[in-house]
């Protein structure tokens, strides 16, 4: 029988829920159990799509093409397994499915109301991964944090979850911050009392605690916490904060935290934790023998999270090259003709970051421009790759206003535009390509040397397209289409042949690397980036 834990978070958010989520998950799949993750999220989108990334940091698109939060990327990068649609449901999904129910009279004319009929959804969407005979445990980590409005409904749904499942099928961790106040010179426990007072309130025990905190919990105060907050003093777990969140597995493994979860939940230890790989990892991490500085132009660079899964491509892919990665966001809003060398030079390498929409888009032109002339390593993702195409059209081919359509309706050399079949619909999202698409490789490409393999899948969010009515054209000036979607016939990689790493990939690679399997072109990027600067 599956069994499920719930991961819920008090006193404030960004404590870290989906870490020790997936840190946990790491240690139960490293001792031999089949492991997933979901997240439930309380606000009413029904993803976060349409989400500006100051809202709420990236959007992370899954194999089959839903938008998800940005925690799913640290499950797949800890797991190394993929994700789904079923893993990440919002209040507005739940909503959604109960209403078009309500609409379709399967009520049978009662009053719909939060309680029994939305939980009753809640709950149903806990257990489909579980029932799906995948796995032998589910972790759902519930967003936001005990005493939010929005969150009433999830804690319910735990609540009639636990006492309809019984005691050693489900358990429930309860993240929490140890502040430590530099006044008085001592960590305080009252917030995390009165969180779990909160959450005791609603109906619900806490299992384990997991503290957040900057300094080491003493067994005094483990004593304190265990008593106020009715727990084993072995189940309150320090989390210290690390110098990355890689570390969080080691730290949780020393904290016994999988070991407490597998005696609670009466699950028999199948295997000591091989980590192996993981500490090979961290050790690479930790000591590299080189630093070079990447570039990342975007316009949403003030929020790390905005770029969350590129970032955390460079830490995999520079731990695989033995190399630290120093990324410096630049503002492509603040880039112009007269100030792009200025800003521009000294860097080993420079990535273009995705995005939507005109603002910033002459900033990445000019970046680009700036590369692809001076031989430095180029990377360009999504929006990216169709700006490398625009600026090559313009500076290269003398297609002066050379534009995509999605910025220049009226551009007379619409270089990147809408699949016709696309044009036709409204509904934001219709005409996206997301979710993993067939790519064919070129033979003797850069790309099919990366990639060691002609066949392959890659994820893609993004409307507009390459325009291959000026395909022939550039490949004669030397942008070759190294990478075709073979249904479709729809270009997926340009690279220049004259260049020593100018590749632009319409999908989005970043969402596919992991710890385990860093991704072959971030790791060609980054080792093309040292050798530019070695020669420097």
């Amino acid at each position: 029988m599956t069994k499920y834990i719930f991961v819920t978070g008090g006193v404030t958010s960004s404590l870290g829920k989906g870490i020790i989520s997936a840190s946990l998950a790491k240690l139960l799949q490293a001792r031999g159990y089949r492991v997933t993750i979901q997240k439930f999220d309380p606000y009413i989108n029904i993803d976060p799509g349409t989400l500006n990334p100051y809202e709420h940091g990236e959007c992370y698109v899954t194999e089959d093409g839903a938008e998800t939060d940005l925690d799913l990327g640290h499950y797949e990068r800890f797991l190394n397994t993929p994700t789904s649609k079923a893993n990440n449901i919002t209040t507005g999904r739940i909503y959604q499915n109960v209403i078009n129910r309500e609409r379709e009279g399967a009520f049978l004319g009662k009053t719909v109301q939060v309680v029994p009929h939305i939980t009753d959804e809640i709950k149903r969407n806990f257990r489909i991964l579980g029932e799906s005979g995948e796995f032998d445990v589910v972790i759902t980590e519930i967003g936001g944090t005990v005493g939010d409005i929005e969150s009433l409904p999830f804690i319910e749904a735990v609540r009639q979850f636990r006492w309809e499942h019984g005691q050693n099928d489900s358990l429930v961790i309860h993240l929490t911050l140890i502040p430590f106040l530099a006044a008085a010179g001592e960590l305080k426990t009252k917030p995390t009392q009165h969180s779990v007072k909160m959450l005791l309130e609603y109906g619900i025990q806490p299992d384990i605690l997991v503290c957040r905190t900057e300094h080491h919990i003493n067994a005094d105060i483990r004593k304190k916490i265990a008593l106020f907050c009715n727990v084993n003093v072995n189940a309150v777990i320090e989390s210290i904060d690390a110098s990355t969140i890689y570390d969080v597995p080691l730290l949780m493994l020393k904290e016994q935290l999988d070991k407490i979860v597998m005696s609670k939940l009466k699950l028999s230890s199948k295997t000591e934790p091989n980590l192996d790989r993981w500490k090979d990892f961290l050790g690479r991490l930790k000591n590299p023998t080189a630093e070079i500085r990447i570039g990342l132009v975007g316009k949403y660079v003030e929020l790390p999270d905005a770029y969350k899964s590129i970032t955390e491509s460079f830490i995999h892919a520079g731990a695989q090259n033995e190399c630290k990665v120093r990324v410096e966001c630049i503002s492509s809003e603040q880039l112009t003709p007269e100030n792009a060398v200025d800003r521009l030079k000294g860097l080993d390498g420079i990535l273009v970051a995705p995005g939507f929409g005109q603002r910033g888009i002459e900033g990445k032109i000019e970046a680009i421009k700036y590369v692809r002339e001076n031989n430095i390593p180029f990377f360009g993702i999504c929006l990216g790759m169709q700006c490398a195409v625009v600026e090559f059209g313009r500076n290269v081919l003398g297609l002066t206003d050379a534009h995509s359509v999605e910025m220049n309706p009226d551009t007379p050399f619409p270089v990147i535009n809408m699949m016709e079949e696309q044009k036709k619909i409204t509904a934001k999202g219709g005409t996206m390509r997301l979710g993993s698409y067939a790519c064919d490789l070129r033979k003797n490409s850069k790309a099919f040397a990366i990639y060691g393999q002609q066949h392959i899948t890659e994820r893609h969010r993004h409307r507009y397209e390459f325009n291959n009515d000026y395909l022939k054209q550039y490949e004669t000036a030397g942008m070759i289409p190294s990478g075709m979607n073979p249904e479709n016939n729809l270009v997926e990689i340009v690279e220049l042949k004259n260049h020593p790493f100018f590749v632009g990939a319409q999908f989005h690679p970043e969402l596919k690397s992991t710890v385990a399997n860093p991704h072959p072109l971030f790791v060609n990027f980054v080792a093309a980036a040292l050798a530019y600067a070695r020669k420097k």
